[in-house]
């Protein structure tokens, strides 16, 4: 028999053996470092956890309740070790616990690349901002589209609307890389964080 703890990961709650437990806190704590010192830190944090219960919920589906040391081991997998996305001047210190010691090759975990709107690419709705990115092309030539689709049909504006209330916003960091179609990984999570504080602080100068 073993002990069930109860968790709050990214605002959903899981149950979770010890043992995965404790697998599952070592390796917070052992992310976590890499960003103590770093202003975005809470950011990063939270964005993990919440890929994390993402993970999670994809992982136990409908048939299982309780996390297991396995799915724990699945998830680093997939998000990466934490001596992955080390700082070149911390790389080659010990990592805190044992357990990360012996290098385990991160799973080839590719995102499937989803529609929403971007949020940072808008003028609007965010819709040909998200279009772009799901296509990889330039917002300019959605826009000037759905002029055209405007001026000559007159149901431009209609389809804007229809597809601004269907299609998300991209509001997280894992759904903004999701949106691009990059892997969520702890390494882009961090990349994505620091490149948004980056343009906030741009943005921010007169």
């Amino acid at each position: 028999m073993k002990t069930t703890i109860t968790i709050n990961l990214g605002g959903l709650v899981f149950h979770i053996d010890d043992d995965a437990y404790e697998m599952l806190n070592t390796y917070l704590i052992a992310v976590k470092k890499q960003f103590v010192s770093e202003d975005e830190c809470n950011e990063i944090m939270s964005d993990i956890e919440a890929r994390l219960s993402e993970l999670f919920t994809e992982t136990l589906g409908q048939k299982r309740d309780v996390i297991m040391k396995d799915d724990v081991l699945k998830v680093i997998k997939i998000m990466g070790e934490p001596e992955d996305f080390m700082d070149e001047e911390t790389k080659n210190e010990p990592v805190d616990s044992a357990s990360w010691k012996s290098k385990r090759k991160r799973m080839n975990y590719k995102t499937t690349k989803r529609l929403y709107r971007d949020p940072d690419n808008r003028i609007l709705g965010g819709v040909c901002g998200g279009l772009s990115a799901y296509f990889n092309t330039d917002p300019i030539l959605f826009r000037i589209l759905f002029i055209l689709i405007s001026l000559g049909m007159g149901s431009g504006l209609i389809i804007y609307i229809i597809l601004w209330i269907v299609i998300p916003e991209a509001t997280t960091t894992a759904q903004k890389l999701e949106m691009r179609g990059e892997a969520i990984t702890i390494e882009n999570i961090k990349r994505a964080v620091r490149e948004e504080f980056e343009n906030v602080k741009r943005n921010m100068k007169f």
